[in-house]
């Protein structure tokens, strides 16, 4: 057996660190040491205050989650580490798995991807949100010399315009409240708009500033007949939307977009597998680094993550960096 510990958010606003006891890896299994975890600032942050709808508990289960919504749990999906016991080919590699702030766990060797050569892999905390900004860039369907705007300049927000970005002729603007972004759109070869500054008439809008404000901004710079993917979940909170004024006439399309289920005409050949190895694929960029604003050990966990989860300031992705 192996000692280890594991963050528990237990009362809105309070988490701790709990020891655990880690069993041998069995046959086809994993023993991973963490190294580094991503906080993934959205999702956590209404686990973290208990703002997660008791319709939706089952549908937000993470894949290695322990304990019940809304307290006390154990949740997280953004860890990456090294295999130091188990299934042969794995041992010594450096992985990406869908489990929770923990020191060392044991899971099935099929539910770690190896990082492909060359990738940093303190980079690689952002897998999960990259998957997350492919599908909805699948879900969006951008096209060659698309008017395209991006709502919000959070780590899923600046992937989506990194992605749609790259797309020939496409004319990306990235949207965020906080000037200074500015910045962080040009690193990322995309032009960058205050809402209030956005022009009309595009093609595709995405939203991901997680605030009914600016799927509002989405709604009224979508052209004649135009896409608007939302990315934003809003936990428990209800979200009044201007489906009146123009929503009709110029018959715009507002579409959901999430990991749960991908894109439906991907879904026959893209397993979880292929995606995450694609998302972990797409992270070589250098320039995606800025996307990752800050770090935190793991024993500051029970203070730093309640903290972000209430006053997020303009913080990206925190990353948290493991004992060795």
């Amino acid at each position: 057996m192996t000692e280890a510990l594991a963050y528990w958010a237990t009362t809105p606003g309070i988490g701790e660190l709990r020891s655990c006891q880690v069993r041998a890896p069995g046959p086809g299994e994993a023993l991973v040491r963490a190294r580094w975890s991503g906080i993934s600032r959205g999702t956590e942050a209404l686990v973290a205050t208990g703002r997660v709808p008791q319709s939706q508990h089952e549908a937000m289960r993470a894949p290695f989650q322990e304990g019940e919504f809304p307290f006390p749990v154990k949740y997280g999906y953004c860890s990456v580490g090294v295999v130091e016991a188990g299934e042969g080919t794995l041992l010594g590699r450096e992985v990406f798995c869908l489990y929770p702030h923990q020191t060392a766990y044991v899971v099935p060797a099929q539910a770690v991807t190896p990082l492909p050569p060359g990738l940093p892999p303190e980079r690689a905390v952002l897998a999960a949100n990259m998957e997350t900004a492919l599908n909805a860039v699948w879900d969006g369907s951008p096209r060659a010399g698309e008017r395209i705007h991006v709502i919000g300049a959070g780590v899923v927000g600046c992937l989506v315009a990194h992605l749609c970005g790259q797309i020939p002729g496409a004319e990306v603007t990235l949207a965020d409240v906080l000037p200074e972004r500015a910045l962080l759109a040009e690193a990322l070869g995309v032009t960058f708009a205050t809402p209030d500054s956005l022009t009309t008439d595009a093609d595709l809008v995405f939203h991901a500033s997680g605030h009914a404000d600016g799927l509002r901004t989405a709604l009224a710079m979508a052209g004649q007949e135009a896409r608007i993917v939302e990315l934003s979940w809003y936990g428990s909170a209800e979200v009044a939307l201007p489906l009146g004024e123009g929503f009709h006439s110029r018959r715009l399309t507002l579409q959901s977009s999430q990991v749960g289920q991908v894109a439906a005409v991907m879904r026959p050949r893209w397993s979880y597998a292929r995606r995450i190895a694609k998302a972990l694929d797409l992270l070589h960029a250098p320039v995606l680094d800025r996307l990752i604003t800050g770090e935190i050990a793991f024993a500051e966990l029970p203070t730093a993550l309640p903290r972000l989860a209430q006053h997020p300031d303009d913080a990206l992705c925190v990353r948290i960096v493991y004992p060795n």
